[in-house]
């Protein structure tokens, strides 16, 4: 199988050069400077490793690629918010034989959370959900850090919305060969609503810096406890912090290869690149959403989703906020709610 990875960023960088060393046929989208560095200069692929370039077929859409093959896979790794418009492009491209990429080629999600695998699904037939566990920056145009070892991720993979099949399985045996551990599972969702309740933390780090100060976590620990209500309140199943720690345990180190810190998740990123978007719209703001379906208020995370926004859009650094003052305004937040759902007289 020839794997097309759409947004060779960070993680899709990272995914598609471990399966280029592997010796697997990979071809890569990309977009802007990113697009022009990889075109000129090939992937720097930086892990404990070492640094290696790979030389691969990049585009900037379907066209350059021609006619797509039956045996392409098409691994979608865009931020959620990018994910309507690379479907709109690469769903009607032709396959040989007949038929277009949304009829006949398997799309994988590989993004965090939950919201893309339905937006797919409104145009491709196959769609595989992944559950992301996998650190990785982008340095700069052309150049991907991959700092995990001994594994470089772990990606929980199954159909969306449930069951496997022989696709998952054949994906998941070239990831396994590429320094990944893949496991099949017919709840994939489970593992990426999961993984939503970490996300939340993704936007205290881009307003506030990476969480190390007791203020931050204490802070994420009422976000996600807002998640986990909200959760509840829908009826929707997630994996236990007990059952995470078993599959991932001692399984993942941070070995960056030059030795620095680690930096901040894919929201930070964001910011610190000064893209103008930024993702909280479907971690935090997934959150909001079923919290007004189901009747469970959310000021916490409505803050972050708004705050994160607002530095996109504005294009503030990252990071800037102080954790004291983010604590503040999400102390007023919370006393607005439950001033005002307090009884009247």
């Amino acid at each position: 199988m020839r794997y097309i990875i759409i947004g060779a960023g960070a993680v899709g960088g990272a995914i598609g050069g471990r399966l280029a060393e592997a010796g697997h046929e990979v071809a890569l989208v990309a977009r802007g400077a990113h697009y022009e560095a990889l075109r000129t200069h090939g992937l720097r692929l930086m892990t404990s490793e070492g640094t290696r370039t790979h030389r691969l077929p990049t585009v900037d859409g379907p066209a350059a690629l021609g006619e797509l093959r039956p045996d392409d896979v098409l691994v979608l790794a865009v931020k959620t918010q990018d994910s309507e418009a690379a479907l709109e492009a690469w769903g009607p491209a032709p396959v040989a034989g007949g038929g277009t990429a949304a009829e006949q080629l398997p799309l994988v999600c590989a993004q965090n959370g939950v919201e893309s695998p339905r937006i797919a699904l409104r145009r491709f037939r196959r769609v595989y959900g992944v559950c992301v566990w996998l650190p990785a920056t982008l340095v700069e145009p052309g150049a991907v850090s991959a700092a995990g070892a001994p594994l470089t991720g772990i990606l929980h993979l199954g159909r969306h919305p449930h069951g496997t099949d022989e696709t998952a399985r054949r994906i998941a045996a070239d990831l396994e060969k590429a320094h990944f551990e893949a496991p099949v599972v017919p709840d994939v969702a489970r593992w990426q609503y999961a993984k939503l309740l970490g996300n939340l933390a993704n936007a205290i780090e881009a307003v506030s810096g990476v969480l190390t100060s007791g203020e931050g976590l204490a802070l994420f620990a009422r976000v996600r406890a807002e998640g986990e209500a909200v959760l509840t309140a829908a009826d929707i199943a997630y994996t236990g912090e007990e059952e995470q720690k078993r599959v991932r345990d001692n399984k993942i180190r941070f070995e960056p290869f030059d030795g620095s810190e680690r930096g901040g998740g894919s929201s930070w990123q964001s910011l610190d690149r000064g893209t103008g978007t930024i993702e909280a719209d479907y971690l935090n703001g997934e959150i909001v959403l079923l919290g007004r379906l189901h009747g469970v208020p959310t000021p916490l995370n409505e803050l972050l989703q708004r705050l994160a926004n607002t530095f996109a859009r504005e294009r503030r650094a990252a990071g800037s906020l102080p954790v004291a003052e983010l604590v503040r305004l999400a102390d007023e937040a919370v006393a607005f709610v439950q001033e005002e759902r307090a009884p009247r007289p």
